[in-house]
């Protein structure tokens, strides 16, 4: 029998994702199609990376004798610490939604990122009208207003998921 006699299923020429040339072996998390609720899971991803990656930005910046110094959200003590931590916790409530893991049903998701957001926002509002005495020298950094503005999308996204939820 050669070859080409042999029988060939009907599907054989498609591949799955896997075994792909030009796909390295890697699956993306999909982060659902083009509904509200996903762009929403998006946006809550985003501003929670956003939210962590701020925290480790300049948060108070001043000028001493010939040098400009600036201190991150991580060195401004507690509060800078929370925000980092609550950014992580908004990209792995993301992360584990898209790969199943869901919370009770007497929990919604959103408003768990609302509350994440709300904590968060508190969190730089203090650190921004209270700047701490250590860092008498320094005005506010642009960090601090990133912060600001992630800590209140992941806010916004919440309500939006809320909205496609109810």
């Amino acid at each position: 029998m050669a070859l080409r006699d042999a029988y060939v299923p009907p599907n054989a020429h498609t591949l799955g994702r896997m075994e792909r040339p030009g796909s390295f072996g890697r699956t993306g998390l999909p982060f659902g199609g083009g509904t509200l609720h996903a762009w929403s899971g998006r946006l809550t991803f985003v501003f929670g990376l956003s939210l962590t990656l701020s925290a480790l930005t300049g948060w108070y910046t001043g000028s001493g004798e010939g040098t400009t110094v600036s201190v991150i959200g991580w060195h401004t003590g507690t509060v800078g610490k929370v925000v980092f931590f609550l950014g992580l916790l908004t990209m792995l409530l993301v992360v584990l939604r898209e790969v199943g893991v869901d919370l009770p049903s007497a929990i919604p998701e959103s408003l768990v990122a609302i509350a994440i957001g709300s904590v968060a926002t508190i969190l730089v509002l203090v650190r921004l009208i209270s700047i701490p005495d250590t860092f008498f020298f320094a005005s506010r950094g642009i960090g601090i207003w990133i912060s600001l503005v992630c800590a209140i999308g992941i806010i916004v996204s919440g309500l939006l998921a809320a909205s496609e939820e109810f």
